[in-house]
């Protein structure tokens, strides 16, 4: 059985990747959008920006997060000139350094889905008198529901599934920053391999079933669209 400290980590685990989706959802989107439609001379720079922590090592990028957000760094000058203090090992500090390292899994999916859509729908659109708020709503929104999608499971099953980035900026303190991968980290530890397989088996479980939710819904919305189309 789970102790009270693995379902204390359970429940900050998830309360941390729903708020990071929603926020990525609503953040990434928009810089998807642009990101697919621009042509300005900044998208590549800001392509490989988004990309970055795809290739980078997580404790690189939670190392360099926690002397930004440190007192000697610059978003530590900004937080604390705020009044809202120093943001490593809070869970604010995860929260920031969720958004930055969930990223490109939230906004390649859509600007996947926006880039495969074409330029016809839009155009259709515009004939009829669809102002651009109204084509992203109306006409881009929901052609691009698949990459949506996909993208809230990813930046969702990824949020749960980090370790290097939380333990250095998140540190190891219960009911504040110990997420699930830190608990699995202390139980192997403490040489406690019962209840770090008894909650490595339920993440196990847990990204096999979003990841066959995640490509039986885009299997659904995909036969949906053509179906429409015809």
């Amino acid at each position: 059985m789970l102790s009270a400290d693995d379902w204390q980590a359970i429940g900050l685990t998830l309360r941390l990747a729903a708020l990071v989706t929603l926020l990525l959802l609503l953040l990434g989107t928009p810089l998807a959008w642009w990101l697919a439609r621009t042509r300005s001379v900044f998208r590549g720079p800001v392509s490989a920006l988004v990309a970055l922590p795809l290739v980078l090592p997580p404790t690189v990028l939670g190392f360099y997060l926690l002397l930004a957000m440190g007192p000697n760094g610059p978003l530590g000058a900004v937080t604390q000139a705020l009044g809202i203090g120093l943001l490593p090992f809070t869970f604010s500090g995860l929260v920031v350094a969720s958004l930055l390292y969930s990223l490109p899994f939230v906004v390649q999916p859509i600007q996947n889905a926006i880039e495969a859509m074409g330029e016809r729908p839009l155009e259709a659109a515009a004939t009829l008198g669809a102002g651009p708020l109204d084509r992203f709503f109306t006409v881009v929104l929901p052609q691009a529901k698949p990459g949506i999608l996909t993208a809230a499971v990813l930046g969702f099953a990824h949020t749960i599934g980090e370790f290097g980035v939380v333990l250095m900026m998140g540190g190891n303190i219960p009911g504040e920053t110990r997420l699930i991968a830190v608990q699995i980290y202390n139980h192997v530890e403490a040489l406690d391999y019962a209840s770090a397989h008894r909650l490595s088996l339920l993440m196990l479980t847990f990204s096999f079933v979003v990841l066959l939710l995640m490509y039986s819904l885009n299997r659904h919305s995909r036969l949906n669209f053509s179906v429409g189309r015809r």
